[in-house]
């Protein structure tokens, strides 16, 4: 028996996964506030693992996001920063993560009550 071949993701709902991705969101966020070094934007995220974070990146780098500069010193130097792109969607994940933490309080209330409902 054959599996029916699945459909691929529209490209726009591909990009939103890769933006609002839990390690994408943080990695742009990061990254507004200026370029960075793999391991000082990995100890800026904190707990993401070499592997996560690399994948994120050139997965960002990818789609145009986020611009990977290797330096060809001794030792490798690579930075990382936002392209003009990058910086337009890091503006607007990061101006939902600010509302996220000003309504906190309105989805606990909400949280609370729906539970109430269901006990």
């Amino acid at each position: 028996m054959t599996m029916p071949e699945s459909e691929p993701m529209c490209p726009e709902r591909l990009l939103m996964e890769h933006v609002t991705s839990r390690w994408g969101t943080l990695a742009l966020i990061a990254l507004l506030d200026r370029p960075y070094r793999f391991g000082e934007l990995r100890r800026k995220i904190g707990s993401v693992s070499e592997k996560m974070l690399t994948q994120t990146l050139r997965t960002l780098e990818r789609d145009g996001l986020v611009c990977r500069d290797a330096k060809p010193v001794i030792p490798p130097r690579v930075d990382y920063s936002l392209t003009e792109l990058g910086r337009e969607a890091a503006e607007q994940v990061r101006d939902l993560a600010r509302w996220t933490e000003r309504r906190m309080s309105a989805v606990e209330r909400a949280r609370g009550a729906y539970d109430a409902a269901k006990a």
